[in-house]
């Protein structure tokens, strides 16, 4: 009864808590937040400074009693305390906004494929912590096929890409359930290392991962490009200690990209080889869709259809797809209750 009670008071959320930004959805509202999953921390008073894009801001810039905290890695908690507190931020950010009485909210979250069940459970101690009523756990690539509106409960395959931040998600999807998946430590921060490493390695010259970003969303691409294009890096030279400037070509970046695209077009070609072949059959017929950030790396589609030979789409949005599909199933109980994840139906 209490519980009802509070229902009727607080917004029901969806959240897609990733490695670089942390996505809310609310029913009838749409995506609210979409912030960096960045916490801003004074060590001296244990106190939060900032929270999202502005904590992100002092990346690489505080004094030592200032800690700029990102508490997921790949997809997985690595700092539980301060993973709450960023929820717990959110949470109110969000009932303050939307003139709600109390901040208890039903949540349905977006997690990796291969979490162990401990790390599935720091997710739900998380946002209970933070305030959650109840907590409602999908697989990533489940919650993407859903925010994309593809057909998860029939039988027949969908095959979805679902590139993060933290990790990449490759998954063959039938009557509301995974058939076969893969889940890689490769996905948004490796093709930001790639760049970093390559630039250290070719020019001597050392940047920070916000500008290796900035190139990534710039100039970056998987094929090559109709107009060349180019950017200026600045960065520390690691011979003299300077300040350095030189101009970096697309195709320079493309050849930093190269080893985690092979990487990521690889393990979809294994994932094919291990699907039943009935199922195959759909995906070559109906094609593969991208998801995540990282499907709106330009060309991305173009290489992994050239290579694994089925047609390739990018999903609408595909920034949102996996806190949309969050946001839907709170919407549709019954769908809810046939792709949640066993342990986490309260």
């Amino acid at each position: 009864m209490f519980n009802k009670l509070l229902g009727k008071f607080s917004h029901d959320l969806g959240i897609d808590l990733g490695t670089k930004n942390t996505l809310v959805y609310m029913a009838d509202k749409g995506v609210i937040v979409n912030e960096p999953s960045v916490v801003a921390i004074n060590t001296r008073t244990n106190e939060i400074l900032e929270v999202g894009e502005a904590a992100k801001k002092m990346i690489g810039k505080t004094p030592g009693h200032i800690e700029a905290i990102k508490p997921l890695v790949e997809g997985v908690i690595s700092d539980f305390e301060v993973t709450e507190k960023m929820l717990k931020y959110f949470f109110l950010k969000v009932h303050k906004e939307y003139f709600s009485l109390v901040s208890r909210p039903r949540v349905v979250i977006g997690i990796p494929l291969d979490l162990t069940e401990v790390e599935k459970k720091a997710v739900e101690d998380a946002a209970r912590s933070a305030g959650a009523r109840k907590v409602y756990l999908i697989e990533e690539a489940m919650a993407s096929a859903i925010g994309a509106h593809l057909p998860v409960i029939d039988a027949t395959a969908t095959m979805i890409v679902d590139i993060g931040g933290g990790t990449t998600e490759i998954a063959v999807i039938s009557l509301g359930g995974v058939v076969t998946w893969k889940s890689l430590k490769a996905a948004g921060n490796e093709f930001d290392n790639n760049i970093i490493e390559y630039i250290r390695e070719e020019f001597n010259i050392l940047i920070g991962e916000q500008l290796a970003e900035a190139l990534k969303i710039g100039i970056g691409s998987a094929v090559p490009m109709d107009t060349p294009s180019e950017m200026e890096v600045r960065g520390r030279d690691l011979l003299t200690g300077l300040p350095k400037a030189v101009m970096i070509s697309d195709k320079q970046i493309r050849e930093a990209l190269s080893r985690t695209i092979i990487k990521i077009v690889e393990n979809i070609k294994t994932i094919l080889e291990t699907t039943p072949p009935d199922l195959v059959s759909d995906i070559y017929e109906r094609g593969l869709y991208l998801s995540g950030g990282g499907a709106l790396l330009k060309g991305l589609d173009k290489a992994i259809s050239a290579a694994a030979k089925i047609p390739v789409k990018i999903v609408d949005d595909p920034l949102t797809g996996v806190v949309r599909g969050c946001g839907l199933l709170l919407q549709d109980k019954e769908l809810l209750e046939k792709v949640v994840l066993s342990n986490s139906i309260q």
